[in-house]
């Protein structure tokens, strides 16, 4: 009788644990940009002038990280005489402490941004700058992803000086690259 009154407490409490669970709503931390995975191509307009860019977004170390890989390249141009070529490289980290999406990124200049998510809706996420190295902290630093589905989205990436307002620095337009 003992036995059978155990195993029946044992049962009650796993079916309520499972019971709990499955009511429990389930969040995904990456939700806000796990969409970014894959490989990108498009078109760039801002202060450079005009380009191409590709982009590529993979999950690394255990798919605990975005790797973001991007390539920008104006041609000389009337606003870029010289043209040139931009790379950076991201990393989007999720800070359990803060509870938020953290996206690190190095430039091929030799500065680094830290943003964190300021929001995260369905269609549109926001990244705020908290620090520079090799750059003034003083100023501050936005990219914005507007999404269009699962394969298109804008990203928009704007500075302000120290006592300004946000300017629009560039404006890149993605389209998923074909597999």
């Amino acid at each position: 009788m003992r036995t059978t009154r155990r195993l029946l407490l044992l049962l009650f409490t796993l079916w309520s644990m499972t019971a709990a669970l499955a009511a429990a709503p389930s969040t995904d931390v990456w939700n806000p940009i796990r969409r970014l995975a894959g490989n990108w191509t498009g078109t760039v307009t801002g202060q450079a002038g005009e380009g191409a860019v590709s982009r590529r977004y993979v999950w690394v170390l255990g798919d605990r990280f975005l790797n973001e890989v991007n390539t920008s390249v104006y041609l000389p141009q009337e606003k870029n005489k010289k043209g040139e070529r931009h790379e950076h490289w991201g990393m989007f980290s999720y800070d359990k402490a803060r509870k938020s999406i953290v996206l690190r990124q190095f430039h091929v200049e030799g500065f680094v941004n830290t943003y964190r998510i300021a929001s995260g809706g369905e269609d549109k996420v926001v990244f705020e700058s908290e620090s520079f190295e090799n750059f003034s902290s003083t100023w501050r630093a936005r990219e914005t992803y507007e999404f269009m589905g699962t394969d298109e989205f804008i990203e928009i990436f704007e500075l302000a000086a120290p006592g300004k307002e946000f300017e629009v620095y560039s404006r890149t337009r993605l389209r998923r690259a074909p597999q």
